[in-house]
């Protein structure tokens, strides 16, 4: 068994609150580490953890830790359970991109994940252990402190529902495949799992998406997309929302 090192003792043992953050994106976190305080960086379960800490609004210490969830369900999954696991978190804040399902929004708009639900899975069956659901949401808390950061940022969005699956949405058929599935508003491949970790562990969590298409763009092209933009914002919100904690 491997021992926790001395930056996890103090993370586990202190009285100073965690906020667990997983990111999609490698500049994400690398922005966000340098956001923060006090930051100690380690590898651990085949993540690279980022340690830091930040004052909240009301003069409290608050820590961060952070990590690269990995692509799709599985990775995203077994991140958030490690980090609730190891650092017992307040609350858990998933940022990433997806791809647009709404006429409501353009490119590089959020979307607050309101509703998360799964596609290509059979409900009925996930649902019957815990924690007992067949659809996830956000934290109500989180949302309206998202909401609140967005705002002074003035960065368009809105409060909506997210499908997760494991598949890349690139082309017609599967665009209406997920929108009949799920009714979503956008379409990625983690937010739902990392949601229901959270849930069945009895952790807040809120997911944040921005979107970086409108689900036409081949993988090939997708794979060149400029993130910088997005990462910048993301970590600024990630910051402002845990400074309302």
């Amino acid at each position: 068994m491997t021992e926790p090192t001395p930056q996890q003792d103090e993370a586990q043992q202190d009285d100073v609150p965690t906020i667990a953050v997983l990111g999609a994106m490698d500049e994400e976190i690398r922005l966000l580490a340098g956001l923060l305080e006090d930051v100690d960086t380690h590898h651990e379960a085949g993540l690279d953890i980022t340690l830091g800490t930040i004052v909240s609004n009301r003069g409290a210490r608050l820590r961060i830790v952070a990590t690269v969830a990995g692509m799709g369900t599985v990775a995203a999954g077994a991140a958030t359970q490690f980090l609730i696991t190891r650092y017992s978190p307040r609350a858990v804040i998933f940022s990433g991109i997806a791809g647009n399902l709404t006429n409501r929004l353009g490119v590089n708009d959020v979307i607050l994940a309101g509703t998360l639900r799964y596609m290509d899975s059979d409900m009925r069956l996930i649902s019957q252990a815990a924690p007992g659901l067949s659809e996830y949401h956000s934290d109500p808390d989180l949302i309206r402190m998202a909401e609140q950061a967005l705002d002074e940022q003035s960065v368009q969005y809105m409060v909506g529902t997210v499908a997760t699956g494991n598949i890349f949405v690139d082309d017609d058929a599967k665009r209406e495949r997920a929108r009949e599935q799920t009714h979503a508003d956008c379409v990625e491949m983690e937010g739902a799992a990392v949601v229901h970790i959270a849930a069945k562990n009895g952790v807040p969590a809120l997911v944040i998406r921005a979107l970086s298409d409108n689900t036409d763009t081949s993988y090939d092209q997708f794979h060149h997309f400029d993130i910088s933009e997005y990462a910048d914002t993301a970590s600024r919100l990630v910051v402002a929302i845990c400074k309302r904690m």
